[in-house]
């Protein structure tokens, strides 16, 4: 009651009985899932819900602002929009994308992680916040060209729990750009048992 979960589109508080958006922004934002192609990519395929100017400041609210419920929200519709997908491509786990503990301290969560338990929660399929690790403190992907961007994440992850055999994993992020973060982490996890890699993101900047 004291601090109740705020629309994720206006950030004004739900109202008592309502999950996700509040009643005013209720049907107002209209996702439409986008394909990504794996063409020169260590992904097979991805996809995400919209593109990002249409949902920065939200984005920003949950990456920066402590809007941590905006997660759970848009995980929820990702699973829910994207559900064909998911049964399509069979995956046996998600993985989100981790951050450098630092980070996480700082934030005081993994905004990938967020989005990937409501998903999988959703969806019904394993979440795997251990598998993988992000071994160094990288600088920020949107400040670097895309040369800088390739080198800035070279070994920025490692396997950290491997007790569980999957085949086919997707992962999950915030954003989608050049597909250089998505892309490490996948080249990780092939060079273990992992067969195939998909990738989810709730938002893309591209072009």
């Amino acid at each position: 009651m004291l601090f109740p979960p705020r629309c994720p589109l206006c950030d004004e508080p739900v109202e008592r009985g309502r999950t996700g958006f509040c009643k005013e922004c209720s049907g107002k934002w209209k996702p439409e899932v986008h394909f990504i192609s794996g063409e020169g990519h260590k992904f097979a395929e991805g996809a995400f819900l919209c593109k990002y100017e249409e949902a920065a400041l939200a984005m920003y609210r949950f990456k920066y602002g402590g809007r941590r419920e905006y997660g759970k929200v848009f995980g929820r519709q990702m699973a829910c929009e994207m559900k064909y997908l998911l049964q399509e491509w069979g995956a046996d786990g998600i993985v989100p994308i981790p951050l450098h503990p630092r980070r996480i301290r700082k934030r005081g969560y993994n905004q990938a992680q967020v989005l990937a338990s409501a998903l999988g929660e959703q969806a019904g399929i394993p979440v795997y916040t251990n598998l993988l690790e992000r071994c160094r403190d990288t600088a920020p992907q949107k400040e670097l060209n895309a040369l800088e961007r390739q080198n800035n994440l070279k070994k920025a992850f490692k396997i950290y729990k491997n007790d569980v055999k999957l085949s086919t994993i997707i992962i999950v992020d915030d954003i989608y750009t050049t597909g250089t973060t998505v892309d490490e982490a996948a080249s990780v996890l092939l060079a273990g048992s992992v067969k195939k890699v998909y990738v989810l993101t709730l938002a893309s900047g591209m072009g």
